[in-house]
């Protein structure tokens, strides 16, 4: 049985006549870039996240760089954030001059440790560094919100802004002293990608940040459009960091269906679960399945499995047998930011964050998705226990 980790073409084909029917509607419309599509997109994902303002921009990566420099973070500041994340987190900050101050991860949920971030800035604090602290980047990694209230008090006390890198969990709830809060709308600015892998995905590069804040919404809104408030009259320096209407067209349609399908992932994570504990790998130290924190604190969309990742015992050794079985799956991710040889002039060693990189040893990301069908997960539950018997 052949299982991809990801199956866009059963999507599309769900959605099929509703896509290409909007697709026509934009060329016959010949406005391509921002205009009424990514307007309306802004709209609807601000009432999704909760939050006052939705800047569509041309990627993930380049909500977090347009975040950072309304900001106005630059040249020597100091930006605290989790080395095991995708590149773009750590790509950013040092984009825009400043320098990545990692911290290491809980166990747990793989998501900013706050303890261990209290640890980092009387750290910084104690070495007379904290003045060019100017931020925190929490990622909500795999689809659930890091512990973002701690995270909240330690900005505040601090003076720091924050972040939040939500490429992978649009939507999530997190349950706050405030009620609950969506991922995204917690902090200064939140940032949406919509690659096409992604729960909500575009049919290549788009992205969102999110605010409650006016004045930074002004700022983003500016600078995504090379700094220009009058045509070719520019107040700053910005980029090229637009959302273009084909993209918000075919966002549009997906985010109507995105609560069904994100329910669906979770019931897949469920059976998967269950599968797994039927097994009894979990209780023999071989395989650990995904900690879902927030799922018995009142918070109904408390995560978007956009991976089901597990930790594995011989996991290099496991994902060649899966290979071998046409079960597709990945590794999210294999090394740690402060290892990475780009980041080498942070100096950074081998060492320094060991949860970080005991799960870059150790995660492996399984087939999740809407459309996967229940004999397809006991054909990977079975393959899984299969070599561990062997």
């Amino acid at each position: 049985m052949k299982i991809p980790l990801l199956d866009l073409k059963a999507q599309y084909g769900s959605i099929k006549d509703e896509i290409d029917q909007k697709l026509r509607e934009v060329i016959t419309s010949q406005i391509f870039i921002l205009g009424p599509e990514v307007e309306a997109l802004e709209k609807e994902l601000a009432a999704h996240s909760q939050v006052n303002h939705a800047i569509g921009v041309s990627s993930g990566s380049d909500a977090l760089i347009v975040s950072l420099m309304a900001l106005e973070i630059s040249r020597e500041d100091l930006v605290i954030t989790t080395p095991f994340t995708f590149f773009a987190t750590g790509g950013a900050i040092v984009r825009v001059g400043a320098k990545p101050v990692f911290c290491d991860i809980n166990a747990r949920s793989f998501n900013l440790d706050p303890d261990k971030l209290e640890s980092v800035l009387e750290g910084l604090k104690k070495r007379g560094e904290l003045s060019r602290a100017k931020a925190i980047l929490p990622v909500h990694l795999y689809g659930q919100c890091a512990d973002m209230a701690p995270i909240m008090f330690l900005a505040k006390k601090y003076g720091l802004a924050v972040v939040e890198d939500a490429a992978q969990a649009i939507g999530v709830d997190y349950p706050s002293p405030f009620g609950i809060q969506k991922a995204g709308g917690v902090g200064d600015l939140g940032t949406l990608s919509f690659y096409p892998s992604k729960n909500l995905s575009a049919f290549g590069d788009a992205g969102m940040v999110l605010t409650n804040r006016e004045d930074l919404a002004q700022k983003v809104r500016l600078l995504r459009v090379h700094g220009e408030k009058q045509r070719y009259y520019y107040e700053t320096i910005g980029g090229n960091f637009r959302l273009d209407a084909i993209q918000a067209a075919v966002l549009r349609i997906k985010l109507k269906h995105l609560e069904t399908w994100q329910e669906e992932r979770r019931r897949r994570a469920l059976y998967y679960d269950r599968k797994f504990e039927e097994t009894g790998l979990s209780k023999k130290g071989l395989l650990q399945t995904p900690v879902a924190l927030y799922k018995d604190c009142g918070a109904r969309n408390y995560h978007t499995y956009h991976q089901y990742v597990v930790r594995a015992k011989k996991r290099d050794d496991l994902q060649a047998w899966l290979k071998d079985k046409e079960i597709g799956t990945s590794i999210y991710y294999p090394l740690s930011l402060h290892l990475q040889k780009c980041f080498a002039g942070l100096g950074y060693k081998e060492g320094d964050f060991p949860e970080s990189e005991k799960a870059a040893r150790e995660v492996l990301a399984l087939p999740v998705y809407p459309e996967l069908t229940t004999d397809q997960q006991d054909y990977v539950v079975n393959s899984i226990q299969e070599f561990y018997k062997k």
